[in-house]
């Protein structure tokens, strides 16, 4: 468990000091205000919920990730459940007139993010979930309420 933390930790320094020089350059800037986001975050989280994902967490990365505002992290039951589960946030970003900056992962379904700038939706299957144990990156970021 202490390589786990340690190799965590050095990826956390890593994505800050690395990409936050690269950010500003390769990424393109947040449309939306970070109260938009968050709003969108909470959709988000809810409308996963709704498909029956586990353990959604989202999380406030304001202020200590130079790529976005908000993290949404869930466990799927199936590669079949996450891509449903992909498509619906991809219409409902569509009703908001919000388009994916990118989406990765899909075809294999293990692990699947969608990235909107501000937010970024990562579904997990459990194995994955695990390994890369986002929480434990992320853990000293404020997690955001989104149950209704």
């Amino acid at each position: 468990m202490p390589e786990k933390k340690a190799r965590a930790r050095q990826a956390k320094r890593l994505a800050v000091t690395t990409q936050a020089d690269d950010a500003e350059a390769v990424r393109p800037k947040p449309t939306r205000s970070s109260e938009d986001a968050c709003r969108f975050a909470i959709e988000a989280a809810r409308l996963i919920d709704d498909d029956q994902c586990e353990e959604i967490v989202v999380l406030d990365l304001r202020g200590v990730s130079p790529i976005c505002d908000y993290f949404i992290i869930a466990t799927g039951t199936s590669d079949r459940q996450m891509r449903a589960v992909a498509d619906h946030i991809k219409e409902m970003g569509k009703s908001q007139d919000e388009k994916p900056y990118g989406i990765a992962g899909y075809r294999e379904g293990l692990w699947i993010v969608l990235d909107y700038v501000d937010v970024i939706v990562h579904l997990f299957d459990a194995e994955q979930r695990a390994y890369y144990d986002l929480e434990s990156l992320w853990g000293d970021c404020p997690k955001v309420e989104w149950a209704r």
